[in-house]
């Protein structure tokens, strides 16, 4: 349990590096562009409306398949907690029912020395 609740952590760390470097880049991207920008300021401004727009999106497409791929872990790793659990359960009971048939077993034999007072 413990491995994969670490996993899980280690899984949102690496998404949540991935956005920020993302979010970084497109920033100094949109800074050198500003910089190195050879056409007027009405072009420079629609250019970089235009390139706010396609990052807004890319970093909604981003965001949308990390949030899937969380989805899925998680699901994966919800159906491996309920085996594990249900294998526990069935061990238990396999368990019980050989630990009841030896008593019975036991109490069977012993039948003629119980005395009841």
């Amino acid at each position: 349990m413990k491995n994969l609740s670490q996993e899980q952590q280690h899984m949102g760390n690496n998404a949540m590096l991935f956005l920020v470097g993302m979010v970084i880049s497109g920033l100094a991207g949109a800074v050198v562009m500003l910089l190195l920008a050879p056409q007027s300021g009405k072009e420079t401004r629609a250019q970089i409306q235009y390139k706010g727009i396609e990052l807004r999106d890319q970093a909604a497409g981003t965001m949308e398949d990390a949030v899937a791929q969380v989805r899925q872990t998680a699901e994966q790793l919800t159906g491996d907690v309920r085996e594990k659990a249900e294998e526990l359960q069935q061990r238990g009971q396999d368990i019980f029912n050989a630990q009841r048939e030896e008593l019975s077993t036991f109490l069977a034999g012993n039948n003629d020395e119980i005395k009841i007072s």
